[in-house]
């Protein structure tokens, strides 16, 4: 009988603090959801936005924008390896370093550089990585400054319809190499130009045949609703993907930012600040 009580205590016990866990993970997802569906930039001739979807609860995609002193828009966007609850603890990690950076640093080279510095030994430690594409967004004269850690090129759509990758930088992800400089690139954007910043989670989605999206579906959908807003190009890509893999199971975060330019003179008009997530 005694035995009996205390399997049926145990159990009650063990139920309470699955509840109680479960608890804090909605908290956990509603504090992300939160930071993330924060207002973003406003642009007096052009759009910004930016919209991530966990594989689980909560996720390690990270994407932010962050206003700098000279007018330009400091766009990011990472992916940890790993997912649910342990990369998005390293994404609070990427943001901070993020943040941080962004504030003492002139161009995104140098932003990733002192990330790397910040973060190696902790990456070391938790033997893990990060890739992040950073980029300076200047609205007065079109040009896009940027360095890349690994991670997945941006695709532009012009307004022409011709579509491309800018050029590479090999550089490690974060957490890859101690010391190491990021150097930089930059491409002209003009009017009606589109850049498209995304993670592997939308080009590596699978449909029931096992069937990648892949980067020439995304270009030919990119292509065919570049001239709607950025808000309805989200949409059409969300719900494109969730038809292509019919229904199932999200394996990877899927995180995409949209700029799109009206004028070569854009500039922003207000900003409301961050962003988190995978």
């Amino acid at each position: 009988m005694y035995s009996r009580r205390f399997l049926l205590h145990s159990q009650d016990e063990i139920g309470s603090h699955n509840a109680a866990l479960q608890r804090e993970i909605h908290l956990a997802r509603n504090i992300q959801t939160k930071l993330l569906n924060g207002e973003k930039p406003e642009l007096k001739a052009g759009e910004v936005s930016g919209v991530s979807i966990p594989a689980r609860l909560i996720g390690g995609d990270y994407f932010d924008f962050y206003p700098l002193p000279n007018g330009r828009l400091r766009i990011v966007i990472g992916d940890v390896m790993g997912k649910g609850i342990p990369a998005a603890m390293l994404m609070i990690l990427t943001r901070g370093a993020f943040r941080s950076a962004a504030e003492s640093t002139q161009g995104p080279g140098e932003t990733l550089t002192a990330m790397n510095n910040a973060m190696y030994k902790d990456l070391r430690v938790l033997n893990s990585f990060v890739t992040v594409f950073c980029a300076d967004w200047d609205p007065n004269t079109g040009i896009m400054i940027y360095a890349n850690a690994g991670h997945t090129l941006p695709v532009v759509i012009r307004s022409d319809l011709q579509a491309f990758e800018p050029p590479n930088l090999k550089n490690v992800m974060l957490g890859g190499l101690p010391g190491q400089i990021y150097k930089e690139e930059r491409i002209h954007l003009k009017e009606d130009d589109l850049i498209f910043f995304y993670t592997d989670g939308i080009v590596e989605a699978q449909n029931r045949e096992g069937e990648m999206f892949k980067i020439d579906r995304l270009i030919a959908l990119l292509r065919k609703n570049v001239y709607k807003k950025v808000s309805e190009i989200e949409s059409v890509v969300v719900d494109t993907l969730h038809n292509f893999t019919d229904g199932l199971p999200q394996k990877d975060d899927i995180t995409m930012v949209i700029l799109k330019i009206d004028k070569e003179n854009t500039e922003i008009a207000s900003f409301n600040a961050p962003i988190m997530t995978k």
